[in-house]
């Protein structure tokens, strides 16, 4: 899967494991990466969120966010042990385009990118999936199914977000741990995939 062997530098690895992936959780602004990370993560997860001030007002769309009183100001991060060989390191971006200079060094060593979307917002995306093209990070898309939104098939979710067609495409709930791991399986599955690929 493209994976590296595990370095000193390397933190929260017991002596069992010994290869890690690192995985970025990427959207839009309040698209619920956070909670993402939190609900998947199997230590407590590191936070750098904020409370949402009236003087950010002019600068973060509070518009459609369903109620959000904090944002991401750095990165989350989390851990989640798939197996004795295998953990993922899962880092969270912050949403707002003011942080993508933090993008260069998120970027640097992942193997790959969750893109989580909002079906209500899907213009939202195109900047994050510009953003993890540009630093050529493979990834899948997983659409945050929020309370009360409609479910769009597939193929209109692809051409809407004009996605090649082998891009991987999955609904999670955010809040819901089953639905979060497989949209973590279909990215690991596509990476695998593609580095079969590149050695055949």
């Amino acid at each position: 899967m493209g994976s590296r062997p595990v370095s000193d530098d390397d933190v929260y690895l017991d002596d069992a494991v010994q290869i890690a992936a690192k995985i970025l959780v990427v959207g839009h602004f309040a698209v619920g990466k956070t909670t993402f990370i939190g609900t998947m993560s199997e230590i407590p997860p590191l936070r750098t969120e904020e409370r949402m001030t009236q003087a950010g007002a002019h600068v973060d769309d509070l518009m459609g966010t369903r109620g959000k009183t904090t944002t991401t100001v750095a990165m989350d991060f989390g851990r989640l042990t798939l197996s004795e060989r295998l953990v993922l390191y899962l880092f969270g971006t912050p949403g707002q385009e003011r942080f993508v200079q933090v993008w260069e060094d998120m970027t640097r060593g992942a193997l790959g990118a969750l893109i989580l979307v909002d079906p209500d917002r899907l213009k939202e995306s195109f900047p994050v999936i510009d953003l993890v093209e540009q630093y050529g990070l493979p990834y899948a898309i997983s659409v945050n199914r929020f309370d009360g939104t409609p479910v769009r098939p597939d193929e209109e979710l692809r051409e809407a977000l004009d996605l090649l067609p082998e891009t991987p495409i999955v609904t999670c709930d955010a809040r819901d741990e089953k639905s979060s791991a497989n949209a973590l399986m279909a990215l690991v599955r596509y990476l695998q995939e593609r580095t079969r690929q590149e050695h055949e």
